[in-house]
């Protein structure tokens, strides 16, 4: 269990409304494109800020932020290196990305898409 003094205090911030739904204290860095389960509900990661305040000795971090919209785990998602990307890597139209499928078929599935290229080595 990691100790209280690595905990992040984190913020979380529905978006668009700038509404605050709640507060945490993270034991790890949460970046744009992760997913978060919080009171119930699935968010996907949008923007992350980090706040430092100055203190005797020089600036310290005091909080993060957290800007979310609720979202659905994608079903379909492949690992490149140490993240998870949205649909089949395989597919030349594939964005690589935590945030979006691609363009042809953005809301997926990859499965029968009628639009897959194989990427060619």
């Amino acid at each position: 269990m990691p100790s209280k003094k690595n905990l992040l205090p984190t913020v979380i911030i529905l978006t668009p409304a700038r509404q605050c739904i709640g507060r945490l204290n993270l034991d790890r860095r949460l970046q744009p494109g992760n997913y978060l389960d919080f009171a119930g509900k699935t968010y996907a990661i949008l923007e992350r800020h980090h706040f430092y305040q100055y203190r005797v000795g020089g600036y310290r971090f005091d909080k993060a932020t957290l800007h979310v919209q609720e979202s659905q785990r994608p079903e379909e998602t492949t690992q490149i290196g140490d993240r998870y990307i949205i649909g089949n890597a395989n597919c030349r139209f594939n964005a690589r990305s935590e945030i979006i499928r691609c363009a042809v078929n953005p809301e997926g599935p990859c499965q029968g898409c009628h639009y897959f290229e194989s990427v060619e080595t």
